[in-house]
């Protein structure tokens, strides 16, 4: 097993970061500069951080926010919400973003994946899934891909559209329940081991971690090469080095 990731995220509204549940009932958690500088100082093994309105207010990323967060960085660093095309990757790369992570703009123009992919490596290119689960008889599938911040439906399966994206060049997948965003009552296990087994390119499990058993179950059981999780690191309810530590007693191999 490769070294798994611990990542937190900065969900970033109005330039400051903020967390809510399910994607909404949003609160103010802190400043995304402090928080930057704390996780790198902690050992984090990346960063994520989302323009998480972007796409809803049909808006680009707010260069400014990411610029800040970038010159305080030791780590590598991810952004995403509101890029639309390859400019808008090139313009956070000058900036220092190691990673640039697309969502809704894969669903609208998933050959942009492709060209993305050819132009900067699939190693800077991640493709966030935001997903749910919906009930029997639906006439949709179990494992549904939403866009929007999650407030739109596509009708696309989650583990097809994994596997598309990787086809096409995604170098990873950040992979979000709506359903358990927020809630601590842990990730969504099935449905991060559908994508996890179903592809061949890390995983990044996100949304619901409220305990240190949760980091452990989304490797453990779901397959996860990297766990990420806001609330328990923003709010000080689990650091950084409990949950390597952790993870490590378990058999996990993580960074030092």
């Amino acid at each position: 097993m490769k070294e798994i990731k611990v990542i937190p995220c900065l969900d970033v509204k109005d330039g400051r970061v903020v967390k809510g549940i399910k994607f909404v009932n949003l609160r103010d958690a802190r400043d995304p500069v402090e928080a930057a500088e704390a996780y790198c100082r902690e050992g984090a093994d990346e960063l994520v951080f989302l323009d998480i309105m972007a796409s809803a207010e049909g808006r680009g990323t707010r260069l400014e926010w990411v610029k800040r967060v970038a010159e305080k960085v030791t780590i590598p660093f991810a952004v995403g919400g509101g890029i639309r095309n390859t400019k808008d990757m090139k313009d956070l790369f000058d900036l220092g973003v190691s990673k640039v992570s697309i969502n809704t703009t894969a669903v609208r123009n998933p050959d942009l994946v492709k060209e993305a992919s050819e132009k900067f490596g699939k190693q800077r290119l991640v493709v966030a899934i935001d997903g749910i689960k919906n009930p029997p008889n639906s006439r949709l599938p179990r494992l549904e891909v939403v866009v929007k911040s999650g407030m739109e439906s596509t009708g696309l399966d989650i583990v097809q559209w994994a596997k598309k994206m990787e086809e096409l060049g995604a170098g990873e997948i950040l992979l979000t329940s709506k359903d358990a965003d927020g809630t601590k009552e842990g990730y969504d296990l099935e449905m991060t081991k559908a994508v996890a087994e179903a592809v061949s390119i890390p995983v990044t499990a996100s949304g619901g971690a409220g305990k240190l058993e949760h980091l452990y179950e989304a490797v453990a059981i779901a397959k996860a090469s990297a766990v990420l999780a806001a609330s328990i690191f923003h709010f000080g309810e689990i650091t950084i080095p409990q949950a390597k530590s952790y993870l490590r007693e378990r058999g996990i191999p993580v960074k030092e």
